[in-house]
């Protein structure tokens, strides 16, 4: 399987670039509305197809450009099918394998961020989505997100994956790129060492951070498999529009 890392900096979102080297099918995971052209190019770059993007959840954060890929390329919309979109055109199901070419996806059913959160095991990696970060985890305080029902997902199906498995969350504001399971199960701060439930809500409960700045009109237009709605203030017009410069991350 051919795997790249992709970063995003005005989210910090990384999106994942999923390839079969015998059909040449490729899948993008989380991808961002500004670095669409950057993700076709690396697509093209190694001689590839896209096939599907995959979101893990509906993203405050961000705008998602499945739908412009899909304009570009002819390319399908694959989605967790409890979000029940109209413009998805695969149901992504839990525990139900999604392959492309030689490549196969297991999704897992992450909720406590979000009420309909998904993480994808393929190849001794899970991209975890905003369930599980390094050191860390997304936040609950929205989007039907739930502090146990968190707690729950990433200690009955994250944390029972191998040890090995190699973590790569959406996100990351430190500069980290990949984790693995076993480092999370012991060191993160949040959710690891055996750290017991009650600890984690206190936790989740006081961090006091503030209202997403472009939740108001990510949500929306996620819904509709990534348009930036009208009104976006020119101050979040960089979440819209194709950006300069994006680092492969």
């Amino acid at each position: 399987m051919i795997f790249r890392q992709l970063f995003e900096p005005i989210s910090s979102t990384y999106t994942y670039l999923l390839g079969c080297e015998t059909t040449g099918q490729a899948v993008l995971v989380d991808t961002v509305l500004p670095t669409w052209q950057r993700d076709l190019a690396e697509i093209n770059a190694l001689g590839l197809k896209l096939a599907y993007t995959i979101d893990t959840h509906i993203h405050a954060d961000h705008i998602s450009a499945a739908r412009k890929l899909k304009q570009e390329t002819g390319s399908r919309i694959a989605h967790p099918a409890l979000d029940r979109l109209p413009c998805a055109d695969e149901a992504l199901e839990d525990g139900r394998p999604f392959t492309f070419g030689g490549v196969t996806i297991m999704p897992l059913h992450t909720p406590g961020h979000t009420d309909n959160h998904f993480a994808y095991v393929v190849d001794r990696h899970v991209l975890t989505g905003d369930a599980l970060l390094i050191d860390g985890c997304g936040r609950t305080d929205f989007q039907n997100g739930d502090a146990p029902t968190l707690y729950r997902s990433v200690h009955h199906k994250l944390f029972t994956l191998p040890d090995d498995t190699l973590v790569y969350p959406a996100h990351d504001y430190q500069g980290r790129h990949v984790s693995s399971i076993a480092q999370e199960k012991t060191r993160n701060p949040r959710l690891g060492g055996d750290k017991p439930l009650a600890e984690f809500v206190e936790i989740m409960a006081n961090l006091n951070l503030a209202y997403p700045k472009f939740i108001d009109y990510a949500v929306p237009g996620n819904r509709l498999c990534g348009e930036c709605p009208p009104g976006v203030p020119d101050t979040l017009q960089q979440y819209c529009e194709q950006i300069a410069e994006s680092h492969q991350g």
